[in-house]
């Protein structure tokens, strides 16, 4: 394949490990630990990896020289630094027998179980770069036991003793049942989960950021700088930004604390606030007509993806079309478009009903249409940064009437999502990648399943973080899905008494009537460490002593 020089030149980099992963290696187990919600359920469910100690890798004194065979499989959506993960497990496999072979599964768990092995001629290429492109990733979502059964298949014919999974929440949800029915079955076959996403929202106590968040957030806030400059230098428009981050605003957070911009929605709170759709229409108007009373016709809006599902009225609206989309889906989708939306108001209550017939039609459209693979509206497709523009141009049209405003409003619309995914993994993600995928060769070669590789105290100098790993049940709770309660990772949303919060509401006044727009500039991978390597803001002020 061509390269272009920056990437021949970053092949060349070498991820910088924790101390503890640099040589050789034992584990250092914890206490017992509980899933975060719902124990009883949880253990009944996963008897056999429920209730596991945290581990963590020190230096040892003799190499494991353990054989293995691996399988691989990237599940989900992209995220900067997937190629790196492989590059840790590789290398680590291969330390520890160069025998040990690892075969990456292609696009995905619905990938029909192609594979190919990974060699050091097929990774060279891939080393320190984005994307998924090595073996593809997909959304299939594994939890029937045929499935299982099917893939035991292909895993006893190469000899493999181990799956791989590297996905976000519902992925490593996936990976726990799958380590759960392989223990059950005493298959002899461990799975390990590592966590990757771009939304920011799988974490907890033991993992404190996903893989990936980090440099979509910073490519994300180098084109908000842009925007931001533009915006400053024509003064006339308006840019209405939409953020990826499915349900969680950690995206939208971040990048806001990054570069500054006249007002940042944070979902969590909206929620929290009971604000409806006009609620926050108003507050975005009059910011608007504020900044038009000093001469500024011109500012920034940033929008996370999942925003209506957190306006309490449309949230209540989406679960009761979750249930009835799950219990008479086949039923409404033969239907033409006037029929559905004629079928969908004779099935909801009353009050859900008033909502449903308020929405824009295009939105209301996008509401009902069909769900992703784990039953959840696909928000990405809703225009949202369109209807709020919208609504708020309608409202200070109407104050203009009324004599209430007599500014300028033009806006423009912008959704940053695929741009950051299969970015160039900043420094950051290029070294914890690495340390995720020797900490999970480490735990395979330690014997365990269901497990999460971790890496932690990650605003500490590279060499002194944490590696190990934690039960994937520890993270897990019962919610309803598709109409059904399930076993779930717990989303980490955006914590409205947690510290880049509290940062965020200290400034956001001053952002929105002023112009403090910060400008990051584009992710540095040489030079000074203050530069190349910093964390994001969330996790210094998270991880702020």
């Amino acid at each position: 394949m061509k390269t272009s020089a920056l990437q021949q030149a970053r092949a060349a980099y070498q991820p910088k490990l924790p101390k503890a992963l640099q040589g050789a290696v034992k584990v250092q187990e914890g206490a017992p630990t509980q899933s975060v919600d719902n124990q009883e359920e949880i253990k009944a469910l996963f008897p056999n990896t429920y209730g596991m100690p945290l581990v963590e890798f020190v230096p040892g004194e003799t190499e494991n020289a353990k054989q293995m065979n691996v399988g691989i499989i990237l599940s989900g959506g992209q995220a900067p630094g997937g190629h790196n993960v492989i590059s840790g497990l590789f290398d680590q496999v291969k330390k520890l027998n160069p025998n040990n072979k690892l075969y990456g599964f292609l696009m995905g768990p619905g990938g029909d179980h192609d594979y190919v092995e990974i060699t050091e001629e097929l990774l060279k290429d891939y080393r320190n770069t984005g994307g998924f492109d090595l073996i593809g990733s997909g959304r299939t979502k594994l939890e029937k036991e045929e499935q299982f059964e099917k893939g035991l298949e292909i895993i006893r014919q190469l000899n493999i003793n181990a799956i791989v999974i590297i996905g976000g929440d519902d992925s490593n949800t996936n990976a726990c049942v799958l380590a759960e029915y392989y223990a059950a079955k005493n298959y002899g076959v461990q799975v390990i989960g590592c966590p990757k996403t771009i939304d920011g929202d799988l974490k907890n106590s033991q993992i404190e950021t996903s893989f990936g968040f980090d440099t979509a957030t910073k490519t994300y806030s180098e084109v908000i700088g842009n925007i931001e400059r533009d915006c400053n230098s024509a003064r006339k428009y308006w840019h209405f930004i939409k953020l990826m981050g499915r349900s969680a605003s950690h995206i939208a957070l971040e990048c806001a604390l990054q570069t500054q911009p006249n007002i940042c929605l944070i979902s969590e709170e909206i929620e929290a606030k009971d604000q409806t759709l006009n609620d926050i229409i108003e507050n975005i108007a009059e910011v608007v007509a504020y900044r038009a009373s000093q001469g500024n016709n011109f500012g920034v809006v940033l929008i996370p993806e999942g925003l209506v599902e957190f306006i309490p009225a449309i949230g209540r609206l989406i679960q009761e079309l979750n249930d009835l989309l799950a219990a008479h889906g086949a039923d409404y989708a033969d239907l033409d478009k006037d029929a559905q939306r004629a079928y969908i108001l004779a099935h909801l209550t009353e009050e859900n009903r008033a909502t449903f017939e308020t929405l824009p039609e295009g939105v209301a459209r996008q509401l009902s249409l069909d769900r992703d693979p784990h039953g959840n509206v696909q928000v990405s497709l809703i225009e949202t940064e369109k209807l709020i523009s919208d609504m708020v141009g309608a409202k200070l049209a109407q104050w203009k009437k009324e004599g209430k405003y007599n500014g300028k409003f033009s806006a423009l619309h912008h959704f940053f999502g695929y741009e950051g995914r299969c970015a160039a993994p900043s420094n950051f993600d290029a070294d914890y990648c690495y340390a995720l995928g020797t900490s999970a060769a480490l735990l395979i070669a330690s014997g365990k399943t269901g497990y999460m590789a971790i890496v932690k105290n990650t605003t500490a100098r590279t060499d002194e973080w944490k590696a190990g790993g934690v039960p994937i049940t520890m993270m897990m709770n019962m919610e309803r899905r598709n109409g059904e309660m399930k076993p779930v990772i717990r989303k980490a949303l955006v914590e409205l008494e947690g510290k880049p919060f509290k940062a965020f509401v200290a400034q956001r006044d001053q952002w929105a009537k002023e112009t403090c727009y910060v400008y990051p500039g584009p992710i540095q991978y040489w030079g000074p460490a203050e530069v190349c390597d910093q964390p994001t803001k969330t996790l210094e002020l998270e991880q702020e002593k």
